[in-house]
C-alpha cells in the first residue's frame, strides 16, 4: 500500500509531457565559423507517425538532418533517418533504419563498415535529432535527462544536467531559459529550453572549447 501511495503521489505532482504538435523554426545559425540560416520543422506524417527535420545552410556548406518516427503513447522510435553534408562540391550522406521487427538498426551510404552496423536496439532508445525533442519535454515534465543514443553505428549514454536558468532574446523578446549542458569527452552540448517551445531555443555545439555550430531560434510560425 505503501508503494502504491507513493506512485500516486508522484504522478500527482510530476507535470504531464507535452503533447506533439506540429511546427516550424526559423533559426540564425553559425555553421564552420560562418553565418548561417537554419529551420527545424516537425510534420504528422499520419496516426502516429511524424517527420522531423533540420537544415542549416550558409554560403559554402549545407547540413540536412531528417528523422522519421513513431509515437507509441508517448515513447518515441526513430523509424528512418538521413544524414547529408554538401561542403562546397563535395557530398557526404548517410541512411538510418530502425527496424524494430527485427530489433536491429543499420546504416547505409557514405559510411565505414565498422558503423554500418547491425546494432541492437533497445526500448527508449532515440537517434541524435529526437534528443532536442527529448530533452525539452523530459526537462518540462521533470524527468531526468538521460538517453541512450543509437546514432551513425554508434550507441551512447547521454546525460544532460541542468546548469541554471538565464534570459535568452527571441524575436525581440526576453524569456527566461534553462540551461542545460552535456559533455563527451573533447565535445559539449549546450542547450536553452524556454517554457512552451518544443525544442531547445538554442543549441551550441563544441569541440576542444571552440564553437562549431550555434542555433538561436528567430521565429516561430
Amino acid at each position: 500500500m505503501l508503494l502504491l501511495s507513493l506512485a500516486l503521489l508522484l504522478a500527482v505532482l510530476t507535470p504531464p509531457a507535452l503533447a506533439l504538435e506540429p511546427f516550424d523554426l526559423e533559426y540564425s545559425a553559425s555553421y564552420m565559423g560562418l553565418q548561417a540560416e537554419g529551420r527545424m520543422v516537425l510534420t504528422r506524417e499520419g496516426e502516429g507517425r511524424w517527420r522531423y527535420r533540420l537544415d542549416i545552410r550558409n554560403a559554402i556548406a549545407t547540413l540536412e538532418q531528417i528523422t522519421e518516427f513513431e509515437d507509441r503513447n508517448g515513447q518515441w522510435r526513430p523509424l528512418s533517418g538521413s544524414d547529408t553534408s554538401l561542403l562546397l562540391v563535395k557530398r557526404n550522406r548517410k541512411t538510418a533504419i530502425y527496424d524494430w521487427e527485427r530489433g536491429v538498426a543499420t546504416w547505409s551510404g557514405d559510411v565505414k563498415p565498422e558503423r554500418a552496423g547491425p546494432v541492437k536496439l533497445q526500448p527508449g532508445d532515440l537517434d541524435a535529432l529526437l534528443v532536442n525533442l527529448a530533452v525539452a519535454r523530459d526537462l518540462a515534465a521533470g524527468r531526468p535527462l538521460r538517453y541512450r543514443m543509437v546514432d551513425d553505428g554508434r550507441v551512447r549514454e547521454l546525460h544532460y544536467t541542468v546548469a541554471g536558468r538565464e534570459p535568452l532574446s527571441i524575436g525581440g523578446k526576453v524569456r527566461q531559459a534553462t540551461r542545460v549542458v552535456r559533455t563527451d569527452g573533447e565535445k559539449q552540448t549546450i542547450a536553452w529550453v524556454v517554457d512552451g517551445l518544443p525544442v531547445p531555443a538554442r543549441i551550441l555545439q563544441r569541440r576542444n572549447g571552440k564553437d562549431e555550430i550555434d542555433l538561436r531560434v528567430k521565429t516561430l510560425r
